[in-house]
C-alpha cells in the first residue's frame, strides 16, 4: 500500500477493520511510527488488555451502554495490538486470529452449524461444550489436568477455573455443606494464625480461606467476580451516602468517628431495604 492510500485509508471514518489495522501498521512503523507504540512488547501490552477487559466489565456492570462502545472498541485495539507485533515477530496475523476463532465457534457449535439437535437446555449444551473442549485439548499434547488455566486471569476466576477442572476429574465436595465446614476451619486457622503464626504463614492461611469461599461461589453457581463487584459498588454506594450526610452536618469522613459514621452507614443500608 502507497504512503497516500495509507493515509486515505487511516483518515476514512468508514474504513472499518482495515483501517483500524491499518492505523495499528502505522503506529509501529519503526521509522514514522509512535515512539511509545514502537518500543512496547507483549508483556508491556498485557497489562492494558487486562484493563481494557475489565472497563468493559464494569461498564456491563452499570449498564452505561454509552460508554460500553467505546470500552468495546478499547478492548478490540489491545486484540489488534498483539496481532500486529505477532505479525512482526513472524508468528501469525490478525487474519489468522479471526480464523481460528472462527474454527473454533463452529466446531463447538454443531447444533448451531452442524447436524446435531438444538433441542437441548442451556445446562445440556454447556456439557456438550465441555465435551468438545476437553477433546481438543485431548487432541493436542499429553497436559495435566490443570495445565491451561492461563496465569494472568483475576485470581479469583483462575481459582473457579481451577476447581472446575479438578471436579471434572471427581476431585470434588459432594455438597455445600462440606465447602461451609472448611470455609470455618480455614477461619479458625487464620484466626490462630493471626497471633501464633509468621506473616507468612498467616498470608498463605489467608489465601486458602479464600480459595474455599470461591469453591463455595462454585457450588452455589455464583461468578465471584460478579458478586465482589456488586459488594464493591455496594460499598461504595454507602460509603458515599455516609460523606453526603456528614457534608449536610458541615462535617467530613476525618471530621467523623466511627460510632458516627457506623449510625450512618446503618440509615443508608435501612433506606436500600426500604426501597427494595
Amino acid at each position: 500500500m502507497s504512503p497516500d492510500d495509507s493515509q486515505r485509508l487511516c483518515l476514512d471514518p468508514d474504513g472499518g477493520v482495515p483501517r483500524l489495522l491499518e492505523i495499528m501498521r502505522r503506529l509501529r512503523d519503526p521509522e514514522t511510527g509512535c515512539p511509545w507504540d514502537i518500543e512496547q512488547d507483549f508483556a508491556t501490552i498485557a497489562p492494558y488488555t487486562i484493563e481494557e477487559a475489565h472497563e468493559v466489565a464494569d461498564a456491563i456492570e452499570r449498564k452505561a451502554w454509552g460508554e460500553l462502545k467505546g470500552e468495546l472498541g478499547d478492548l478490540l485495539f489491545q486484540t489488534v495490538y498483539h496481532a500486529q507485533m505477532a505479525e512482526e515477530a513472524g508468528h501469525f496475523a490478525f487474519a489468522d486470529v479471526v480464523r481460528a476463532i472462527s474454527d473454533k465457534m463452529i466446531a463447538r457449535h454443531p447444533h448451531v452449524f452442524g447436524d446435531e439437535s438444538r433441542d437441548k437446555t442451556a445446562e445440556e449444551q454447556t456439557r456438550d461444550w465441555e465435551r468438545v473442549k476437553a477433546a481438543e485439548r485431548a487432541e493436542g499434547p499429553a497436559r495435566g489436568t490443570l495445565d491451561g488455566v492461563a496465569l494472568g486471569l483475576p485470581a479469583l476466576l483462575r481459582a473457579l477455573k481451577l476447581q472446575n477442572r479438578a471436579a471434572r476429574v471427581g476431585f470434588d465436595w459432594p455438597s455445600t455443606d462440606e465447602v461451609l465446614d472448611k470455609i470455618v476451619e480455614e477461619a479458625r486457622e487464620l484466626v490462630e494464625a493471626r497471633t501464633t503464626m509468621s506473616a507468612a504463614e498467616t498470608f498463605e492461611e489467608f489465601g486458602d480461606l479464600l480459595f474455599v469461599v470461591a469453591n463455595l461461589a462454585r457450588h452455589l453457581k455464583i461468578d465471584p467476580e460478579a458478586a465482589l463487584r456488586a459488594a464493591n459498588a455496594k460499598f461504595t454506594r454507602r460509603f458515599a451516602a455516609i460523606e453526603a450526610a456528614l457534608a449536610l452536618r458541615g462535617k467530613r469522613p476525618e471530621d467523623s468517628d466511627l460510632a458516627e459514621m457506623d449510625a450512618l452507614w446503618n440509615a443508608a443500608k435501612a433506606r436500600e431495604k426500604a426501597e427494595a
